[in-house]
């Protein structure tokens, strides 16, 4: 039963995994968002300052050029565009040049581009940026007012701006060093996570391993006092000075609910041993087929009862080594559930589906009530019963396919269902013929 034991540690270690996972996913998201907002803070906060400076600056400039204008005097030049890294230049109404400071002359063509094609807003500031070169953008900022005499007419426009490439570039920078202390934070949080995570299911599998101890123990412990009290009440009905017909049927009654106690103690013990790994094989060759045989011809009295034909289609012999009692056991679950929930006069078929290589694959089929799709997800969970009243009524605890599904597993196997409403369900299993 190495298996099972591998299969529980597996789920404990995919849960650390997952709960890792979910947690660095969750870090990851939250240092991207905080990575985005102080970029974009930062980028606001230089954006609205510097627009705030050229929208001041405009109309200083347009009043200087109206009042240059009016005296016929043009003062051409760059000081501005030294001072400032500012630059502006003066149109007439005709478009022709009038005056200007200088733009830094490798973004200057550009700029002179941006003012004929009519994209500089007036009274509002635009940011322009042209990725000729990826690793040095040219960023630029302008504006537009127009140039007029103190009487409102209109005489030209000026374009101012200025080039804030260092900013921006400065901004990227301080993105990208926030990108590293966040990367750095990252590997620290997951590892910190992989460290919680790691104590929180280790308390978890701790607590899961000591639950299932208990009950292998309880499971061992009760066998001994049913045993005693079933001994006891079968003297109580051999006991001549027992006549009362009422007392006889209370010691029946009692040695029913024994017996129902007792084959639940041994469903829990051996899904308590096989979880701890204490129950062993017995491994060796057996025919299969003539164990199906075998079995239908001791559940046909069962089926008889309810008027329900148990068909077998097997024909031949196909050698398997692996535990014959673990699998008529496994057979036994599958074909006692296939009566108890078919309808009087109903069919079950018992198949062979044949050999490949070590894997061999049988099958039940039943014409019953069959299961919903919900309910077959949580099919193989102990406890559980996809109709409590019916299982009841009928003896049953829940634990059979859970039973059946730990032997499939301790073969290397596996079983799946199908199933629809009212039409009926199929258990099929594979198993591994052990070498």
């Amino acid at each position: 039963m190495k298996q099972n034991s591998t299969n529980t540690k597996g789920v404990f270690s995919r849960s650390r995994m997952r709960l890792t996972a979910i947690y660095s996913l969750l870090m990851f998201g939250l240092f991207i968002i905080i990575i985005f907002l102080a970029h974009q803070t930062m980028e606001w906060a230089v954006t609205s300052e510097q627009a705030h400076e050229l929208s001041e600056m405009v109309h200083s400039v347009s009043e200087t050029e109206s009042a240059l204008t009016l005296n016929g005097v043009y003062i051409g030049g760059d000081d501005l565009g030294k001072r400032e890294r500012m630059f502006f230049y003066t149109y007439d109404k005709s478009g022709k040049l009038q005056n200007y400071s200088r733009a830094p002359e490798r973004i200057e063509n550009d700029v002179l581009e941006v003012i004929k094609a009519g994209e500089v807003p007036v009274e509002d500031v635009a940011v322009f940026v042209q990725k000729q070169d990826e690793e040095k953008p040219k960023v630029l900022m302008m504006t537009a007012c127009d140039v007029r005499l103190a009487t409102g007419e209109k005489i030209g426009m000026v374009y101012l701006g200025k080039d804030v490439s260092a900013l921006y570039k400065g901004i990227r920078k301080a993105a990208y060093f926030y990108g590293g202390i966040s990367f750095i934070a990252l590997l620290a949080a997951i590892i910190l996570g992989h460290i919680v995570s790691g104590r929180i299911v280790g308390t978890m599998q701790q607590a899961y391993y000591r639950q299932r101890q208990f009950t292998a123990d309880a499971s061992h412990e009760l066998r001994t006092p049913l045993s005693v009290i079933m001994a006891s009440a079968d003297l109580l009905l051999n006991d001549p000075a027992i006549e009362s017909p009422f007392l006889k049927q209370v010691v029946l009654d009692l040695k029913d609910e024994v017996k129902k106690m007792s084959a639940l103690v041994g469903s829990l013990l051996q899904i308590a041993r096989s979880d701890n790994n204490a129950e062993k094989l017995n491994i060796h060759e057996f025919d299969i087929i003539a164990l199906m045989e075998q079995l239908s011809r001791k559940m046909q009295p069962l089926a008889e009862k309810k008027d329900i034909t148990i068909t077998l289609n097997a024909v031949g012999e196909a050698t398997c080594k692996g535990d014959e009692q673990k699998i008529q056991q496994l057979m036994l679950i599958l074909v006692d559930n296939a009566i108890k929930y078919t309808h009087n006069g109903g069919e079950v078929t018992m198949s062979f589906d044949g050999k490949k290589g070590n894997n061999l694959y049988f099958s039940v089929r039943d014409n019953g009530i069959g299961i919903s799709h919900e309910d077959i997800k949580k099919l193989f969970e102990r406890f559980f019963r996809v109709d409590k009243a019916r299982s009841r009524a009928m003896g049953g605890n829940g634990l059979g396919l859970a039973i059946a599904k730990s032997i499939v597993e301790a073969h290397n196997g596996r079983i799946d269902v199908e199933s629809e409403l009212g039409k009926g369900t199929i258990f099929k299993v594979s198993i591994r013929s052990f070498k």
